[in-house]
């Protein structure tokens, strides 16, 4: 009998976990038929609530679930990792504990890898309904701009639910880097890939744990981990600027020749403007390069990714 392996990182959604459950086992003759078993992987990002309490009471229930909880919240890209190094299934799901990733789709899945030889299923949503209109219209800019500078394919609305095959997974795993922004790595590894479209789904209880700025990080650390086209932009800029000033240097010098300036104050406030403009894209470009030395800097300590409080 094959194994079928649900990585769920959860972060203070106690009032989800059995939600979650009841909903995801509602797909369990499916794959009784299928000769397919199931396992659920729990893994608490350091909740504050009864997350762990609550996961812990369904594996009194079912064997088939347990429990990786960290010893402080490290993030859902350390979760999603933790959780694929912790599964043991030939097929590996994941899916947000919200529900709206809903499990209803995992037969359809299933039958595109077993039946239509895909290694890896994802899924998109066609719409962003019940989400703010500003935070929609930059998710939508987001995703155009980081195709057009990442080779890795990043397709406009697509979730982290996903399943996969042990070989797809295993070259997940491979690539060991601290800064990860998976929706990158999935795309980047290849494979053949199948994209599933459904409708957006509400979280089914609580708040969403990703405010604006945590988003706008996270959309950031995307394009610094797949595109060094920052670094092409702030050099194409410098040596514009450049240019500009040579040209400049130029002009105020066939000035002095051919007019003169008797009372040295023309112009003073334009060449004030044209400094300060010049020094803040200065300190723009310096602002990329520090970004992307403060990611090779985190690289190169070669911390964990996460630290494990408590296994089950």
């Amino acid at each position: 009998m094959k194994l079928l392996s649900a990585i769920v990182p959860c972060f203070n959604e106690q009032d989800n976990i059995f939600d979650f459950y009841d909903e995801l086992m509602k797909n369990e003759g499916f794959f009784k038929g299928q000769d397919v078993d199931l396992e659920v992987i729990f893994v608490d990002d350091g909740s504050r609530d009864e997350t762990v309490s609550r996961v812990k009471e369904l594996i009194q229930k079912d064997e088939r679930v347990h429990l990786v909880s960290f010893s402080r919240n490290f993030g859902k890209e350390a979760a999603m990792y933790a959780g694929l190094q912790h599964a043991k299934g030939d097929y590996v799901a994941v899916m947000d504990c919200d529900l709206q990733d809903p499990p209803a789709l995992l037969p359809q899945m299933y039958k595109a890898i077993a039946e239509e030889g895909y290694d890896s299923v994802a899924t998109r949503r066609v719409n962003r309904k019940g989400e703010p209109p500003i935070r929609s219209f930059f998710a939508r800019k987001f995703y155009k701009i980081i195709n057009k500078m990442s080779k890795a394919e990043i397709v406009d609305g697509a979730r982290d639910y996903r399943l996969m095959t042990r070989q797809f997974v295993d070259a997940i795993l491979s690539m060991e880097e601290y800064n990860r922004f998976s929706k990158g790595i999935f795309g980047w590894v290849g494979f053949k890939n199948k994209w599933i479209e459904f409708e957006n789904i509400e979280r089914k209880k609580g708040e969403t744990k990703w405010s604006f700025w945590k988003l706008f990080v996270y959309a950031l650390d995307g394009i610094l981990a797949f595109s060094t086209a920052p670094l092409a932009i702030a050099s194409l800029i410098g040596v514009l600027f450049c240019i500009l000033a040579f040209i400049f240097i130029i002009v105020v010098i066939v000035r002095q020749w051919t007019v003169g300036d008797p009372n040295n104050l023309v112009g003073w406030a334009s060449m004030v403007c044209i400094i300060l403009f010049a020094s803040g894209i200065q300190l723009f470009c310096l602002g990329i390069v520090g970004q992307y030395l403060s990611k090779a800097y985190l690289e190169v300590k070669r911390r964990p990714l996460y630290i494990v409080k408590e296994e089950l």
